[in-house]
């Protein structure tokens, strides 16, 4: 007959957090050894990909984790990858020219206007 297992921890139910797998300890006795959840790797904030040299930990293991290990070093490092972070940047430089364009086409629009002079309508 197999040997009867107790889980170790208080948990006595079957979730998601009270997974386990069966060890044979150095003494021939099959305990349960609990098992930690899956890390979900970090994801790029606009393309939802990967982000490559972020290690995959759980959220409490990322507070004992130095600053350097948790980010790249870029602008948005950690947040988004490389190609969102250049996307946002060519987008925001034609934004600010968009801007200039419509203020200079404003301005040369506004002295044409002026330099016609207006015709007088006799009657």
């Amino acid at each position: 007959m197999a040997q009867r297992l107790a889980y170790r921890k208080r948990n006595p139910y079957n979730t998601r957090s009270n997974k386990v797998k069966i060890v044979k300890t150095p003494g021939g006795k099959l305990v349960y050894q609990h098992v930690k959840k899956t890390p979900s790797r970090v994801k790029c904030g606009g393309c939802e990909l990967f982000l490559p040299g972020i290690p995959a930990l759980r959220p409490r293991e990322f507070a004992n984790v130095s600053k350097p290990t948790k980010t790249v070093q870029r602008a948005y490092g950690g947040v988004y990858c490389a190609k969102c972070v250049r996307d946002r940047i060519v987008r925001a430089f034609l934004i600010e020219e968009q801007k200039i364009v419509k203020k200079v086409v404003k301005a040369t629009a506004g002295t044409s206007k002026a330099e016609k002079p207006k015709k007088k309508s006799t009657k």
